[in-house]
């Protein structure tokens, strides 16, 4: 009898002692990320997982987190970052982590697989800017993302395979076409890199020397992408007076590989190609009614950024920067390279020509520090300051910078902005790196959209604007790009997913960074949770790193 009322004892001490999990967010609104809208509820986390998500007043957790009045989502994904650099240099990725980004998905280039050639260009690049310096200790494109691993950082990061990268390590920077033998060689560095976790092929294709590349090429290419399960994603050939022929070429491509496509930063630049967008929806549209998958993404602002390289024409940019310089400097050269610049050409995209304004094209960086006087400037003020025309002044500042000289375009309409937000199949990318706004950072202008893009869009766009209800954007920014990277376990608020998790206040989420003051954080971001790790609290980074590389669906171990 005794045995019997000690074990009815233990029974209800068993039973009266709460459940506990490593983490409990209470009271939030949950979005799952599918697009229906929130529902209060607790969730709990342990380990790196979600492991419920209802009513948890029987149960605690080692760590509480308070989220009434808050929204509580799926950690949002980056679809087109320039974090590479970034993450060698300070991998905490502030800026981007202060908006809830918990998954940098690197594209348009990629930092392998190289040889010896392009690793000694790289050290040549470092030694003209003394504030950038890592050690390139990999060859590979696995053995890029297993030194990131090494290194640590804080959000999960994810990389495309360019095309680009592929194509110097084999025909260096030559404006010609691949021999047989020498495709072949470019298709086993591609299968190579998806086997090592690439999510696809990508390129940059108003750029040299992904310009040199004909669409037969791309599609070879992205054939053997196709094969391991992956995507193929792009900056489109143009992007303004021939924007119909690009988007043509990107169906062609994923139509005859046999794989989905995306277009990097959907947009029309220049005031004469604004009205082309309801064709180009249309395009887009066609295509997925016809099974061939098409989608796009975009930053929320109507300045795009890139270098200089993009006012003159590609052939002069052949053999990589020193050639680059060595033919400005020819005056014969140089003559013709200013007549093609002042002349529209449906061969190349010229970005000061769409800008309509050299006051249009706004100067952020240069490493020769007697030109960052004129960060800040626009190529129009400078020309004044040089006695010169616009394009000479564009030839001469990359010669004395030995760069392509980055530069902010003013090329879009915030009416094409809205309608592009409300599209069905885009998602959001920052086409930026993730600095911090510290340090060696504050020495370079920048993109605004390196600490805004995001909030730019919970703030202005859904919340002020109401362009497409929350539930919506938070869907563009969790599960569409996931399924569409075919990424397993993440994008989705739901048990038995990682803990990638973002918590803030819809009411409060704001943009700051502007062009004259990029270096401003978002706000309204309280929590960020990475694999089920407090990585931003109280809107405070924390100092870890828990970060994974998300590998693509071709990933051999």
């Amino acid at each position: 009898m005794r045995l019997f009322c000690a074990l009815l004892i233990l029974i209800f001490f068993i039973s009266c002692k709460k459940q506990e999990y490593d983490i409990v967010i209470r009271g939030g609104t949950v979005y799952e990320g599918t697009g229906k809208p929130g529902r209060v509820a607790d969730v709990a986390i342990a380990g790196d997982s979600i492991v419920f998500i209802g009513d948890l007043s029987d149960s605690k957790g080692k760590k509480e987190i308070n989220a009434k009045g808050l929204a509580v989502a799926p950690g949002f994904i980056n679809m087109m970052s320039h974090a590479e650099v970034s993450l060698l240099m300070d991998s905490r990725l502030q800026s981007d982590l202060k908006q809830g980004i918990t998954l940098e998905v690197l594209g348009e280039s990629s930092m392998g697989p190289l040889n010896d050639r392009m690793k000694k260009d790289a050290a040549e690049q470092m030694k003209r800017n003394p504030d950038w310096k890592f050690d390139i200790d990999w060859t590979s494109f696995g053995e890029f993302l297993q030194s990131l691993e090494r290194r640590g950082f804080s959000p999960n990061v994810a990389s495309f395979v360019g095309v680009n990268t592929i194509r110097t390590n084999i025909l260096g920077y030559e404006n010609r076409a691949p021999k047989p033998e020498e495709l072949e060689q470019m298709k086993s560095l591609v299968q190579q890199a998806m086997e090592e976790g690439a999510m696809g092929t990508t390129t940059a294709l108003i750029y040299a020397p992904d310009n040199y590349a004909t669409t037969e090429e791309l599609i070879e290419l992205s054939k053997v992408a196709a094969a391991f399960g992956g995507m193929y994603i792009a900056h489109i050939r143009s992007e303004g007076n021939t924007i119909f022929s690009a988007i043509d070429e990107t169906i062609r491509i994923a139509r005859e590989a046999g794989l989905p496509a995306e277009i990097y930063h959907l947009k029309l630049a220049g005031k004469d190609n604004w009205r082309k967008l309801d064709t180009v929806i249309a395009k887009i549209d066609r295509a997925n009614k016809s099974g061939v998958r098409i989608t796009a993404d975009m930053y929320t602002y109507t300045a795009g950024a890139t270098g200089l390289d993009a006012t003159m024409p590609p052939w002069v940019q052949e053999g990589g920067i020193n050639d680059w310089i060595k033919r400005l400097k020819n005056p014969d050269i140089r003559k013709k390279v200013l007549l093609e610049m002042r002349t529209p050409s449906s061969k190349w995209e010229n970005m000061l020509m769409n800008a309509g304004d050299p006051d249009r094209v706004l100067l952020l960086g240069f490493t020769n520090d007697s030109l960052k006087r004129y960060a800040g400037k626009t190529l129009g003020e400078v020309a004044k300051i040089y006695g010169k025309s616009p394009e000479e002044t564009a030839m001469d500042l990359v010669i004395s910078d030995s760069t392509r000289v980055e530069a902010a375009y003013f090329l879009m309409t915030e009416d094409n902005i809205r309608r592009q937000i409300a599209l069905p199949y885009v998602s959001f990318g920052s086409d930026a790196g993730a600095p911090s706004a510290e340090g060696f950072f504050l020495k370079y202008k920048d993109h605004p959209r390196a600490y805004g893009n995001f909030a730019r869009l919970l703030g202005k766009y859904v919340r002020d604007e109401k362009i497409i209800p929350l539930e919506e954007a938070i869907r563009k920014l969790t599960s569409l790009p996931a399924q569409n990277l075919k990424i397993k376990r993440r994008g989705v608020l739901q048990t038995g997913y990682f803990a990638d998790v973002v918590i803030f206040d819809p009411l409060k989420i704001q943009d700051h960074a502007t062009f004259e003051n990029p270096h401003q954080y978002a706000t309204g971001v309280v929590h960020v949770l990475v694999n089920g790790v407090l990585v931003v609290e109280n809107s405070e980074h924390t100092g870890v790193k828990p970060g994974k590389i998300v590998r693509g669906p071709g990933y051999k171990p």
